[in-house]
């Protein structure tokens, strides 16, 4: 059984809004073992004996038929997910800054995001390319008005991308 970690676009954010237990007990539905959720923002822990990509399907497909709304999720096993953590390229304890994992589904979106690089102010936000990722700080306060925030929640990217503070997903591997 491998360690997974299934990151939900969009739970409680914008009007679907699912209780942490029913998105627990949808898991343990598909069969998966040793299922937790952390935060009410859609982080699920779970161990399953499929491939990241298969479990992604199933997944988006069991929250659609469950909850009724267009499900995105992205599956990482936990060595990935402790690899991109370890890789983040700014102060992660820079006092009124937050540190974001942008995480992607293809190449689409990374092309698009990093295309706003030159955009940005370093007084107020950095954006850096990893492997499957991008890694973004921003200063507090200006998350949604920033250059990569506003790229970030174009529609386009919706189904491709979903980002985590960094806290978040050291508490997932905690």
């Amino acid at each position: 059984m491998t360690r997974y970690i299934a990151l939900l676009r969009g739970v409680n954010v914008g009007g679907v809004n699912i209780k942490m237990a029913d998105l627990a007990a949808a898991f343990r539905e598909l069969g998966y073992a040793d299922v937790k959720t952390v935060l009410a923002s859609g982080n699920v822990i779970f161990e399953a004996d499929a491939a990241a990509s298969a479990l992604k399907a199933a997944i988006e497909t069991a929250l659609r038929e469950r909850f009724g709304y267009e499900a995105w999720v992205h599956v990482i096993d936990t060595a990935e997910l402790e690899r991109i953590v370890a890789a983040f390229p700014f102060d992660a304890e820079r006092e009124g800054w937050h540190p974001y994992v942008i995480f992607l589904m293809g190449e689409e979106p990374r092309e698009g995001l990093l295309a706003v690089r030159p955009e940005l102010d370093p007084a107020l936000e950095a954006l850096a390319d990893g492997d499957g990722v991008l890694y973004w700080t921003v200063e507090r306060g200006h998350t949604l008005d920033s250059v990569v925030g506003k790229a970030s929640g174009r529609a386009r990217y919706k189904a491709l991308t979903t980002t985590r503070n960094l806290r978040t997903l050291r508490k997932l591997l905690s």
